[in-house]
């Protein structure tokens, strides 16, 4: 099994080390890249990502605060982190015609389960989309880079009006409003209620890939799978955890 991408040291953060700093952290922006890029179209540049990974970088070199308790290393990856994903966003890069695929699923998940009034197999939703179940299987594949849902769906944002990123949100800040520390009980509360109620297999994807961060390889050799079937169950997660989220957003908030 690879092994994973080991955080640098601790390093302290003066205005005369910049430079080095930055060179100290670059393995930790390459990885990060790579890390989403598994998940985006073959036309989005890794390069482009490292490149806003390094602003990412340098924005938190100029606004980290020892006082508040967080070790650099883990604040820096959440702030290259946030800063891929805000431009990510910026680019508006999921096509309308896969937002329109992962909407028609969806709407067809969402009626199958007020009409059985319980989750629906993979058979039905393809069934009732007028699909075989590998096209099925495909359409989740196309669909499991789009965002699972939006902050704006718990209230959460910046005083700008500008979207925040889910990672910058679960870190917290200290001096955050109360009414935005409520919010963020309630959005590790909601993910993990989500994520209780996948299956175990899914569960396990998950942990593995997003909590252990291994790769879509190294996940099939622990589970004794083909990539391709870790692919599928990935995306089978991803698209359950879209419509649970929904589904306790609207029944909680």
């Amino acid at each position: 099994m690879a092994i994973k991408q080991q955080a640098p040291e601790e390093i302290e953060i003066t205005t005369e080390n910049r430079e080095e700093v930055i060179k100290r952290y670059s393995p930790m922006i390459k990885y990060v890249a790579n890390r989403i890029a598994m998940r985006l179209p073959p036309h989005i540049e890794v390069d482009d990502l490292i490149s806003v990974g390094v602003l990412g970088l340098m924005d938190a070199i100029s606004k980290y605060d020892s006082s508040r308790g967080a070790k650099f290393k883990t604040y820096a990856e959440f702030r290259v982190r946030g800063a891929i994903l805000d431009e990510l966003r910026a680019m508006d890069w999921v096509p309308r015609s896969i937002r329109q695929k992962a909407s028609n699923v969806d709407k067809v998940v969402q009626g199958l389960q007020a009409k059985l009034s319980r989750t629906p197999e993979d058979e039905e939703v393809a069934k009732e989309m007028g699909l075989s179940l590998d096209q099925f299987h495909d359409t989740l594949n196309e669909t499991k880079s789009i965002p699972i849902f939006s902050l704006e769906d718990l209230g959460i944002a910046k005083e700008s009006g500008e979207q925040q990123s889910l990672l910058d949100c679960l870190a917290g800040k200290a001096d955050a409003d109360p009414q935005t520390q409520i919010r963020l009980v309630e959005l590790k509360g909601i993910i993990a209620k989500a994520i209780d109620a996948l299956p175990e297999k899914e569960r396990l994807m998950v942990s593995l890939y997003y909590y252990e961060e291994l790769t879509m390889k190294e996940i099939g050799a622990v589970l004794e799978i083909t990539e391709s079937r870790v692919s599928q169950i990935h995306s089978k997660a991803v698209y359950r955890l879209r419509t649970k989220l929904k589904a306790i957003i609207a029944e909680e908030l």
